[in-house]
């Protein structure tokens, strides 16, 4: 169940619930909280492919950038992805999926968004291998539409993961799953975020439900001007297995 909690692509329905604490954000270095809802539905196309939807909805505590500017509190940009993926690993024990990611102007204030539509590849590769689970998530985004008074949008996630699952406590496990961020429309010492750190999760059973918790702490070696310093990570995912 680790192992499946661990698999972006897995064809299972689950729902994480991912708290983002950012520290020391903007000129009034100041926290700001993103809360990512993430369900995620999986679809089978038949004996050989799935199709695998991630819907990401942030809920976001933005701290006042400028004085006497308040915090503003409300939903960001919706993101959603589509991975096509194969029932069964390749002859090496690979696991991937590929498809479209969409970014929904979806903000309740322009503070908590772009302002504009985007759209842009996304591909996930893994390979569990005994007590081992690594990979990486990795999407580009671009601008396709909106309010032209605002950035364009053209940024690329790259997410590496590497979790070790205890054989001796089951549904243990360390994680080491970094958010890597580049804006390539901002100046060159603005583009890049690059955190370093890692964490530990359990899967446990509430009633018949296993839920796999998480918590993670991480230090921005890399980050734009006004970007956070470090971030804490705390997760919880509900998980429906067939």
């Amino acid at each position: 169940m680790a192992k499946a909690a661990q698999n972006p692509v897995a064809a299972m329905i689950s729902v994480p619930f991912q708290n983002n604490t950012n520290f020391n954000v903007g000129p009034e270095e100041e926290t700001q909280n993103i809360l990512n809802i993430q369900p995620v539905i999986p679809f089978s196309l038949n004996e050989n492919w799935n199709l695998i939807t991630r819907t990401i909805i942030p809920v976001i505590s933005q701290p006042r950038f400028a004085p006497g500017q308040d915090r503003e509190n409300g939903i960001g940009d919706v993101q959603f992805s589509a991975f096509l993926s194969p029932v069964q690993p390749t002859s090496g024990g690979w696991i991937w999926g590929a498809g479209p990611i969409a970014q929904l102007d979806t903000s309740s204030d322009d503070r908590l968004g772009a302002q504009r539509w985007g759209l842009g590849p996304s591909v996930v590769f893994l390979r569990p291998t005994g007590a081992w689970v690594y990979g990486a998530l990795i999407n580009n985004v671009f601008d396709v539409g909106g309010d032209d008074d605002r950035d364009d949008i053209n940024q690329m996630l790259i997410q590496p993961f590497v979790n070790y699952n205890f054989p001796d406590k089951p549904g243990r496990y360390l994680t080491f799953a970094p958010i890597v961020t580049v804006n390539w429309e901002a100046d060159s010492g603005d583009k890049w975020t690059v955190p370093l750190g890692g964490g530990i999760g359990q899967i446990i059973k509430w009633g018949k439900t296993p839920v796999n918790l998480q918590a993670s702490a991480y230090y921005n070696v890399e980050s734009p001007e006004n970007g956070a310093d470090w971030q804490m990570r705390l997760q919880l995912q509900f998980m429906f297995p067939k």
